[in-house]
C-alpha cells in the first residue's frame, strides 16, 4: 500500500511540476485580461493544463480564504492513502462535537449520523458533488486517525506540490480563521486531482444515487447545483468536465473548473466573486475565449530558411541556405512568437550534395518546445576543387582541339606545297 502511495503522489507530482516550472521561466507571455472581473480583488488564475503554461493571472499570488475548494486535497489525500474506495467506514462519536460545528455554521451536509456505516466511494461523490462537510470530516478521520492529524497532511502536501501561500486549518473549508490559499497553488492542487481518474470521474458526476446504510433504510439521489455542468442552464458549457465551488462569507464565491475541447486542456482558479451569476458568466467568457484564441497552427514550412551554415572550399557561395525537412505546427495563441535553437556545425566544406542533413533545429512557440526537424539543403554546393577540374578538364579540351586544329591546317599546308613543286618539276 505504501508503494502504491508513493506512485499515485510522484505521477502526480509529475504532472505538477510544468505547471511550477513553467511560472518560474522568464519571458513566457501571460496574456491581457479579456474581461472585466466583477471586482479588482478576485483572483484569477488559467492555465493550460496539457503544458502548465500560465495563461491569465490576477491576484493568483494573493492569500484569499477558499472555503470548500479545500476539499481538493482531502479528496487527493483519500484517493492517494491507497484506502479501498468500496471499503466502509463507521462514523466515530469522536466526530460529535465536529458535527455540531458544521451544523452551527450551517454547512452542508449528507446527513450522517454518529454510528453510521458507509463506503468511503459514497464520501468521496457527497463530498465533490454537494460539498457535504461531514463528509470531508469522516475521510480526515479515516484517512488521519483524527481531523487534526489529517490536516498535518495536507499542509505537508501542498508542500510537496509547491504551494507557498496555502495553510489549511480544517478538512472541508467551512470554517475560514486561518484556512488560505492562492489562485495559483489550487491550480497545483487541481492539477494533481485532475491527474486521478476517478477524482475526474466523481467530480464530473451531475448526480449519485447514496444507497442505504445501517441508518438509513432507503437509497436516496444527491444531484449537483453547478450551472456549468447542467444542461438547462444558460451557463453550460459542453466541454467543462469538472468543477468544484465554495462559499462562506468571508471567501465569497469560489470555483475550480476544467473544461476539455478537441484535445486540449484548460484549468481555471477563481477566488473571491461577489456572486454565483458573476461566477459562472465569468468561467463561460474565460474558457470560451481560451478556446477561441488558441488553435493549432503551423508554424514551420519547408520553403522558408530557417539559418545558414559557412561554407568552405567554395569561392561561389559563401554560406549553406538550411530548410527545414519537414513541416512543424504546433498549439498556441496567434501572437505567440517562434523562436528556434540549433544544432549545427561551426562550418561546412563542399561539396554539399542537395537534399542533404546538416544539422537540426529545436522549435518553441513563446518558449515551449514544440518539437524537433532536421535541416536539409535544397540545392547542391560544388566544391573549389570540382570548379576548378572542370575548368581544367575545359581548357585541356580546349587545348587539345586548337592543337588539333592546327595540326590538321599544317598538314593542309603541307601536302599543298607537294602538290605545287611537283607541277612545277613537270614543266
Amino acid at each position: 500500500m505504501f508503494k502504491n502511495t508513493i506512485f499515485r503522489r510522484m505521477t502526480a507530482l509529475v504532472l505538477t511540476l510544468a505547471l511550477a516550472a513553467t511560472a518560474a521561466l522568464p519571458g513566457l507571455a501571460v496574456y491581457p485580461m479579456p474581461i472585466q472581473t466583477a471586482s479588482e480583488t478576485e483572483a484569477v488564475y488559467l492555465f493550460n493544463a496539457d503544458t502548465g503554461k500560465t495563461i491569465l493571472n490576477q491576484n493568483a499570488d494573493q492569500q484569499q480564504y477558499v472555503a470548500s475548494l479545500t476539499k481538493l486535497m482531502t479528496a487527493l489525500l483519500l484517493l492517494e492513502s491507497g484506502k479501498d474506495l468500496n471499503g466502509e467506514v463507521t462514523v466515530p462519536t469522536v466526530l460529535t462535537q465536529e458535527f455540531r460545528d458544521i451544523q452551527n455554521a450551517n454547512g452542508t451536509t449528507m446527513g450522517l449520523r454518529i454510528g453510521e456505516t458507509v463506503r468511503r466511494i459514497d464520501l468521496l461523490n457527497a463530498m465533490l458533488i454537494v460539498s457535504a462537510n461531514d463528509a470531508a470530516s469522516v475521510i480526515a478521520y479515516d484517512v488521519g486517525g483524527s481531523v487534526l492529524d489529517f490536516v498535518k497532511q495536507m499542509n505537508a502536501r501542498a508542500q510537496e506540490l509547491g504551494c507557498t501561500g496555502t495553510n489549511f486549518t480544517c478538512a472541508h473549508g467551512l470554517f475560514d480563521y486561518g484556512n488560505v490559499s492562492t489562485a495559483q497553488d489550487l491550480a497545483k492542487i487541481a492539477a494533481a486531482c485532475a491527474a486521478n481518474q476517478t477524482f475526474a470521474q466523481v467530480a464530473g458526476t451531475a448526480s449519485y444515487v447514496l444507497p442505504a446504510t445501517n441508518l438509513r433504510k432507503a437509497e436516496h439521489t444527491i444531484s449537483s447545483s453547478n450551472s456549468l455542468m447542467n444542461s438547462e442552464s444558460a451557463n453550460y458549457r459542453e466541454y467543462v468536465r469538472w468543477v468544484k465551488g465554495g462559499f462562506t462569507t468571508l471567501a465569497g464565491r469560489c470555483i475550480v473548473a476544467f473544461a476539455e475541447k478537441d484535445g486540449h486542456t484548460y484549468g481555471l482558479v477563481i477566488l473571491g466573486c461577489d456572486t454565483l451569476d458573476h461566477l459562472f458568466a465569468e468561467c463561460d467568457d474565460l474558457f470560451d475565449w481560451a478556446f477561441a484564441s488558441f488553435a493549432d497552427r503551423p508554424l514551420v514550412d519547408t520553403q522558408t530558411v530557417l539559418t545558414t551554415v559557412d561554407l568552405t572550399k567554395c569561392r561561389t557561395e559563401p554560406a549553406v541556405e538550411l530548410y527545414a525537412a519537414a513541416p512543424v505546427s504546433g498549439y498556441g495563441h496567434a501572437d505567440d512568437i517562434v523562436t528556434y535553437s540549433f544544432d549545427l556545425p561551426e562550418s561546412i566544406a563542399a561539396t554539399v550534395k542537395s537534399g542533404s542533413v546538416v544539422g537540426t533545429a529545436t522549435v518553441y512557440l513563446d518558449g515551449d518546445e514544440v518539437g524537433t526537424v532536421d535541416l536539409v539543403t535544397h540545392k547542391e554546393y560544388v566544391s573549389d576543387f570540382r570548379t576548378d577540374m572542370k575548368a581544367t578538364v575545359l581548357l585541356l579540351c580546349a587545348l587539345l582541339f586548337i592543337l588539333a586544329a592546327l595540326t590538321a591546317v599544317t598538314l593542309a599546308a603541307g601536302g599543298s606545297s607537294l602538290n605545287l613543286k611537283k607541277r612545277r618539276r613537270r614543266r
